[in-house]
């Protein structure tokens, strides 16, 4: 079977809503839907807030992504600490379940038909959860509070566990915890300790492909030795380097699968090296890699793990690319390479 096209989840906004007001906006309709009311109802937050999001989730599913992940276009940690913040003026960093709510997702369920009769077949969707390691790290700091660490845990499991869907017309694929600084910066912790943590943020119910999406492999071996996770997902496109940190035959021993990326998506790095070039300003062309390049890393990648490569895509978020048009050709492109490798 061939690996799944995904994308790990940010995107750029709409040009019909600047930051501000989209941040405001997502705000107070993460407040309305733990309220249980109608989004649709609010002129300001069906402009700023609904609207975008159903127009960022179309433009990614147009691109043939297998799995679509909602459009995160708020901030990975405030997304989350914000209701950390909010539980924790109860004494407790556990969010209560009816704020353990990720908005985009209502929105995306609250659409979910009109959406599958367009495209015309169900909606495979993707959620990512900023994991309790990347959260205890922003909130506490390094030094290890056990309690504290899994009550960061069983507030990402709500978080999850609320992001479930199986509908006639969505269903959740895949859920992803994120955790971008490990390898880079380490709780004072011993493995066991970290171990439980994600296990325990991983501990929901269904059928959804659990992921941990790292940017550094430095601590992967840790990684494997969660029992409930079935994905490893790394980034290879702009860190070649980053497979030589594991072998087929690891992956194997622990029955894990590997999500590898393979489109570059280190878009200040990308314009760094192209105004080097004397391109100072470049077209969408140039900011997205051809599909032969991409292609290339996708055979090396299979050649390496074989069946146990699941999932493919670009290596991170596209949040921070100049507009939603030149962050669509590059989900495009990927596709393309995986699916469709026209250079044959």
């Amino acid at each position: 079977m061939e690996p799944l096209v995904d994308d790990i989840g940010s995107f750029p906004l709409p040009k019909f809503v600047e930051r501000k007001v989209f941040e405001e906006a997502y705000r107070l309709a993460r407040e309305q839907v733990a309220n249980g009311k109608d989004l649709r109802e609010d002129s300001f937050l069906f402009k700023n807030f609904y609207e975008v999001v159903v127009d960022s989730f179309l433009r990614k599913l147009e691109t043939g992504l297998d799995v679509v992940n909602y459009p995160q276009h708020y901030d990975i940690h405030k997304q989350f600490t914000e209701p950390i913040h909010k539980a924790m003026e109860k004494g407790t960093y556990i969010v209560e379940e009816k704020d353990a709510i990720i908005p985009e997702i209502h929105v995306i369920n609250e659409e979910a038909k009109r959406i599958c009769e367009s495209i015309g077949k169900k909606i495979a969707l993707r959620v990512c959860v900023t994991g309790p390691l990347e959260l205890y790290l922003k909130e506490v700091g390094t030094t290890l509070y056990k309690d504290v660490l899994l009550m960061f845990a069983e507030t990402v499991k709500r978080f999850a566990k609320n992001a479930i869907l199986n509908s006639k017309y969505v269903k959740t694929e895949v859920v992803s915890l994120d955790e971008p600084s490990f390898g880079f910066q380490k709780i004072s912790a011993d493995k066991d300790a970290i171990v439980e943590a994600l296990e325990k943020a991983l501990n929901f119910a269904g059928d959804a492909q659990k992921h941990i999406h790292m940017h550094s492999p430095a601590g992967i071996m840790d990684i494997l030795d969660v029992r409930n996770l079935n994905v490893v997902s790394v980034e290879y496109a702009a860190s070649p380097r980053n497979l030589e940190f594991i072998s087929k035959s690891t992956l194997e021993k622990a029955d894990k699968s590997i999500r590898v990326g393979i489109a570059r998506t280190d878009i200040d790095s990308i314009i760094a090296e192209l105004y080097e070039k004397g391109v100072a300003k470049p077209e969408m062309e140039q900011l997205v890699e051809n599909e032969k390049i991409i292609r290339k890393r996708f055979e090396k990648a299979k050649e390496k793990f074989g069946e146990r490569i699941t999932f493919t895509g670009p290596d991170c978020g596209l949040g921070g690319w100049p507009t939603q048009e030149v962050a669509q050709l590059l989900l495009e492109r990927t596709v393309k390479a995986v699916k469709r490798p026209s250079y044959y």
